[in-house]
């Protein structure tokens, strides 16, 4: 965001910049809040980042600890149990190279190998390969219960200098356990042959695993140390980078509106010392502004364009932030006696949202430092705002529409019982004023005042009935068409998926397409038999409602339309499905509805 008209000057001051590794490691740590840095280990963090970027020796091994502990004391747990039936056999070289294995394992467990590029940790990894490979040759060759050890110090060598070192390492050892094993007097070629080249398949295939993993760690250390030098240029910014990321963590999570932009005008007051403040948000019906919030001015809840203030119609005209060091009568802001402001627009997706008025008493009040938390403040905020904004207008489209299917339900079901009651009162009326007989007929009426009851119950519960995070479309089925069976004696199927499910604004709409198709089978099908499937599995579903009804001819919409096809249609729509109706007259309907998976 640019910024107009005259920019104060910086007010705060520079400090002599340390160069030092140390000074590094620690404008790295200052970029983590101290509430955060206290809560422990993150000092342990940022050394371990820094470590080997800023200057020092660099462990090759370090990443790798914990793989390679977890393959060491696989291998040596595969080779006790190897060597258990030599403690029963007392084979007494077996037996005390186990223990020597164990105690290696249990050393470089507490002391792991450094791999630092010199002499002293080169001697350390050969040092293990020389140690396994006399305990494989001292025990069998390749029948040896230590020829699984080889596998770590292989996979050492090759995370600590990667495919070539580990391949040669390998090759030695192959060939230092298969020469003397292929010396011995009963060595058979055929049958020790082919173990001795299987062995050397294995750990050859180890050796290029333990290479590619260290090639794939080296790329991942020179993003890392890339990464690492831009936090240490980053460091270098002054403490405003923090104040802003704490505006960050604290906007409204809240898609109510209200609570939106009173936690801005809060957030605001907390960042920023002002006497005067109002947020506009533009209406986008007749393009007038609304006063949503204001503070310490007077201004009417809604102004034209041409109402608005000279100054903000040049912040919405260029959508940038203007600085008013001077208010004056020739530039005046929008509170009287007020002497600077600084004004912003809120942009969210592309669009001008609303503006942002802050004034104070004083002259050249607000400085660089100042705008530069407006500028970091009002993207997130305008997009919170905007958010709100498009939730509430939701919201308020959800409930027309439920009311709009309540008054449907109410003036399909209960509305023409009750005229038909009226009807039947007038006829008793008009047959008692002529002497007729009235028993049977008010018996009947009664009857009738007993069934628009039971719709009138039936019609509240099936409103009231819905899925929700505790009830699947599947249980909410179940129970919707027990009632319907139970008050019209239809014979309805249900096949139906309870595994996974949808999200529950998509579940919900499938349930209301489901429900306004059974309905139309009840009052309008003629139907004896109906089937209802449903078929989910978490991200695509089908929903498929068919009877042997009387069917209508599809294609008149002014019969899809009383059939409420049509916001069947709208409510599949809505979600990203497709909704088919097939039927004819005389053999019945089928509504069909496919949500494919995204």
């Amino acid at each position: 965001m640019s910024l107009t008209s005259e920019r104060p000057t910086d007010a705060a001051t520079s400090e002599v910049r340390d160069t030092t590794d140390s000074g590094r490691r620690r404008r790295v740590a200052r970029l983590i809040p101290a509430r955060l840095r206290n809560a422990g280990g993150i000092e342990d963090q940022v050394d371990a980042l820094t470590a080997g970027t800023f200057g020092g020796e660099v462990d090759r091994l370090r990443p790798f600890n914990p793989a390679i502990l977890t393959i060491r004391w696989g291998a040596t747990i595969a080779c006790l149990a190897l060597a258990a039936q030599s403690f029963v056999d007392r084979d007494l070289d077996v037996v005390a190279w186990t223990f020597a294995v164990v105690s290696y394992t249990a050393f470089r467990t507490i002391s792991p190998i450094r791999y630092v590029g010199d002499t002293r940790s080169l001697l350390a990894v050969l040092g293990e390969v020389g140690l396994l490979t006399l305990a494989v040759t001292g025990t069998g060759y390749w029948s040896s219960p230590f020829v699984v050890s080889l596998v770590s110090a292989i996979m050492v060598a090759g995370f600590a200098r990667g495919f070539g070192f580990a391949l040669r390492i390998s090759v030695v050892a192959v060939l230092a356990v298969a020469i003397p094993d292929a010396a011995r007097a009963e060595y058979v070629w055929e049958i020790d042959g082919a173990v001795s080249l299987e062995r050397a398949v294995i750990l050859l295939m180890v050796s290029v695993i333990a290479g590619y993993a260290r090639r794939i760690s080296g790329e991942a250390d020179a993003q890392h140390t890339l990464a690492l030098d831009r936090l240490g240029r980053l460091a270098d910014a002054n403490a405003l980078l923090f104040s802003l990321h704490r505006v960050a963590q604290t906007l409204p999570a809240s898609l109510d509106f209200d609570e939106v932009l009173d936690s801005t005008v809060q957030r605001l007051r907390g960042l920023l010392d002002f006497d005067a403040a109002a947020v506009l948000i533009a209406d986008d019906t007749d393009g007038t502004w609304h006063v949503a919030r204001r503070e310490g001015l007077r201004l009417g809840d809604r102004l034209s364009e041409s109402e608005l203030p000279g100054v903000l119609r040049t912040v919405a005209e260029r959508r940038e932030l203007v600085v008013r060091n001077e208010l004056s009568n020739a530039h005046p802001g929008l509170a009287p006696s007020m002497g600077s402001g600084i004004y912003a627009p809120l942009t969210a997706r592309g669009a001008l949202i609303g503006l942002v008025s802050l004034e104070h008493k004083d002259e050249r009040h607000f400085t660089q430092r100042d705008v530069e938390l407006i500028n970091g403040f009002v993207e997130p905020v305008a997009l919170a705002i905007d958010n709100a904004r498009w939730f509430m207008r939701l919201r308020t489209v959800g409930a027309d529409e439920e009311r709009t299917r309540i008054a449907r339900e109410l003036h399909d079901r209960i509305g023409q019982s009750l005229a038909y009651l009226a009807f039947e009162l007038d006829r008793i009326v008009s047959a008692q004023a002529r002497g007729a007989e009235i028993g049977p007929s008010l018996d009947q009426l009664r009857d009738d005042v007993r069934g628009v009851i039971g719709e009138v119950r039936d019609t509240l519960y099936d409103l009231r009935t819905d899925v929700s995070d505790n009830q699947d479309l599947a249980d909410t089925l179940d129970q919707f068409i027990q009632r319907v069976k139970d008050r019209t004696g239809l014979e309805i199927t249900l096949y139906a998926d309870r595994g996974p499910r949808l999200p529950i604004l998509q579940e919900r709409e499938m349930w209301r397409i489901a429900q306004e198709a059974l309905t139309n089978v009840e009052r309008h099908a003629k139907a004896s038999r109906v089937r209802v499937l449903w078929r989910c599995n978490g991200q695509a579903a089908a929903l498929e409602i068919a009877d042997d009804g009387a069917g209508f001819p599809v294609g008149r919409s002014g019969r899809l339309d009383s059939y409420g096809i049509m916001g069947m249609r709208e409510r599949a729509a809505s979600i990203g499905a497709t909704l088919d109706v097939l039927s004819e007259p005389g053999k019945g309907t089928r509504v069909r509805c496919y949500l494919a998976p995204t």
